[in-house]
């Protein structure tokens, strides 16, 4: 028997199933645990300095050091410094927001406060985008599966994976959803003065600990039990 004829009755294991892609495809974006820490750590970190400290500076420097010192690890072992540098331009986003909080005038609190709305904005944003691309009936995993099988739109001739894809990109939103629904009020109450600046911050910054990384990881073992159900061939994508 050829190569060639050997090669066609052992398809490759890592794409031969829809959920395989999309198990592959989600884990490179992610990039994996250590890609989720990463993200995380700055974060956390500026979270847990200011509510010990309330030093806004001091806040800002711990976040980013962490994240140049992960850089630092990431380039010494000639790996992806993707995550970190994702990490590293949100810090600089809400960096961006707390100085146009102290351009206007705004206390400490305030642009601590300042600080979050970035997030809020990105999550509900992202939830929209979501929801948008599952209402129309192309939703964003299915171009994941695209991606891989070369033809970006095949997988939506199949009902099937359509469906599956439906799914798992709900699954994707939830967690951004949950984040606007607790986190927003929170924001807006601290702006009105409907509560105490420092209280918001502090609830704000501990549930943006809590519906972080935590958050991602119970929604990706939810999309993860999903794709373990089922072994949906590529090949009915239209491959």
């Amino acid at each position: 028997m050829s190569e060639a004829e050997q090669s066609q009755e052992q398809p490759t294991a890592s794409v031969e199933t829809v959920e395989a892609v999309v198990r592959a495809q989600l884990a490179k974006a992610l990039g994996g645990r250590r890609g989720m820490l990463e993200a995380a750590v700055p974060t956390a970190l500026f979270t847990a300095t200011w509510l010990i400290g309330r030093d806004l500076p001091v806040a800002l420097v711990v976040s980013v050091a962490a994240a140049v010192a992960l850089l630092v690890v990431r380039l010494v072992q000639r790996s992806t410094v993707q995550f970190v540098l994702n990490a590293l331009f949100g810090i600089g986003i809400g960096y961006l927001f707390v100085r146009l909080a102290a351009s206007r005038g705004g206390s400490e609190d305030e642009q601590a406060l300042a600080y979050f709305l970035p997030g809020i904005l990105y999550n509900s944003g992202y939830t929209v985008l979501l929801a948008i691309t599952c209402l129309i009936g192309w939703p964003l995993i299915g171009f994941m599966v695209g991606s891989v099988t070369g033809d970006p739109t095949a997988w939506h001739d199949d009902r099937l994976v359509v469906r599956l894809c439906t799914t798992l990109t709900w699954l994707l939103a939830l967690p951004c959803l949950l984040r606007v629904l607790a986190q927003g009020p929170l924001w807006l109450a601290g702006n009105a003065d409907a509560m105490d600046v420092d209280t918001a911050v502090a609830i704000l910054g501990v549930l943006k600990i809590a519906m972080g990384w935590p958050l991602q990881v119970a929604a990706l073992a939810a999309m993860a039990w999903v794709l373990g159900r089922d072994r949906t061939p590529v090949t009915s994508a239209g491959v």
